[in-house]
């Protein structure tokens, strides 16, 4: 199954560039990654038709703490995302995924997985935080896993 790996990301912001980080690890193995930094839509001009997406972004959340991955997949992405845990972003990728999945019929039975790892602290600054620095290889293994599936 073909999949694109979607990495999203400040990463002027301190934690909330973990998912361009695990990103770029993932290209470096040769795996389909795009960078879409804040901008969830330049999906649609870069989709070739992949069966699956893995989205892998830093959420904020008072439920989980920093450092922990959070991985849902399918329906469950809009659902659990929009009501437990919140995107970094102003719109958030979820949201702005949801209506690109309604005006382009290509994604419309695309399987979804979204990575979620828990920021510490977005401010001004490009170091990561050490609890976030550290679930970058875990990351990375969860993704790999799901394209071997």
């Amino acid at each position: 199954m073909e999949t694109l790996i979607l990495a999203l990301g400040n990463e002027l912001m301190k934690d909330d560039g973990v998912g361009l980080k695990v990103g770029r690890l993932l290209a470096e193995k040769g795996y389909n990654v795009l960078e879409v930094g804040t901008d969830i839509f330049m999906l649609q001009s870069h989709y070739s038709g992949e069966e699956r997406l893995i989205i892998i972004d830093a959420i904020l959340s008072e439920k989980f703490k920093p450092g922990e991955i959070i991985h849902v997949s399918g329906g469950e992405v809009f659902e659990k995302l929009k009501a437990e845990i919140r995107s970094a972003h102003f719109m958030g990728a979820i949201d702005g995924l949801k209506l690109l999945m309604a005006l382009d019929e290509r994604l419309a039975n695309v399987e979804i997985h979204f990575i979620g790892i828990v920021a510490k602290e977005i401010n001004l600054g490009m170091e990561l935080t050490e609890e976030v620095r550290e679930a970058l290889p875990k990351a990375v293994e969860l993704v790999e896993e799901l394209v071997k599936k």
